[in-house]
């Protein structure tokens, strides 16, 4: 008789500190700027990461907000909470963004952090941190669970970002839970999508009156030769 055994599978153990102290020595041996890895005495350690912005999508921001200042950074005056009035913006294309974060950074607060820096008021739930890298000729991404630690992803693959890096993008696996959203968030993606189509329909209509006007003007040539 055949039994199947469920057979649990060993989590890693974590490292030691004496183990993440070589890790953060072999990682700043490889560093080529002044972005090195510290460690601290409880065993955490800190560090720097590079976040590209690969949106699509605009965001919403509040409207008529001037960037935060140092003063603001520094008291930690968050500009977004002083108008309830919301715009969309499309942030710069493959934007990088520098986050100086400690070990025990989760995903979810490197996204939040993300959004608070672009003052964006969205739901976090609509982005998620991917991990990109570079195999074979081929660029790959996988999603990052909320509860990973980007620092530590940082350390094991070293300071080379072709080796990996860090990719934050919507959230378009499904995953996105609409019942979280408020409803005015709701109206203004309604009206995002609208801008979206009539975008769309306008490029479309753009592309075939040019097909229109080239095939017109070749049935023309076309008439006036002899023949």
């Amino acid at each position: 008789q055949n039994a199947t055994q469920t057979v649990e599978e060993e989590k890693p153990k974590p490292p030691t500190v004496q183990e993440i102290k070589q890790k953060i020595e072999k990682y700043n041996a490889k560093v080529t700027n002044c972005l090195l890895m510290k460690l601290n005495e409880d065993g955490t350690y800190t560090g720097f990461i590079k976040v590209h912005l690969k949106l699509r999508r605009p965001v919403t921001v509040p409207a008529g907000i001037r960037p935060q200042s140092i003063y603001d950074a520094l008291k930690e005056v968050n500009l977004a909470e002083m108008t309830d009035k919301r715009t969309s913006f499309y942030l710069p294309l493959d934007a990088i963004k520098q986050l100086h974060i400690s070990s025990t950074t989760t995903v979810s607060e490197v996204i939040q952090g993300l959004l608070k820096k672009f003052m964006v008021v969205d739901n976090p739930q609509k982005f998620a941190l991917f991990k990109e890298m570079r195999k074979d000729g081929q660029v790959l991404f996988q999603k990052l669970p909320l509860t990973e630690y980007p620092l530590y992803l940082r350390l094991l693959a070293g300071p080379d970002t072709d080796a990996l890096s860090f990719v934050l993008k919507e959230n378009e696996t499904g995953e996105v839970e609409w019942d979280a959203f408020s409803i005015p968030e709701l109206q203004n993606f309604l009206m995002i999508l609208d801008k979206e189509e009539k975008d769309k329909i306008q490029q479309v209509h753009r592309k075939y009156e040019r097909f229109k006007q080239r095939l017109q003007q070749t049935l023309k040539e076309a008439r006036g030769k002899p023949g």
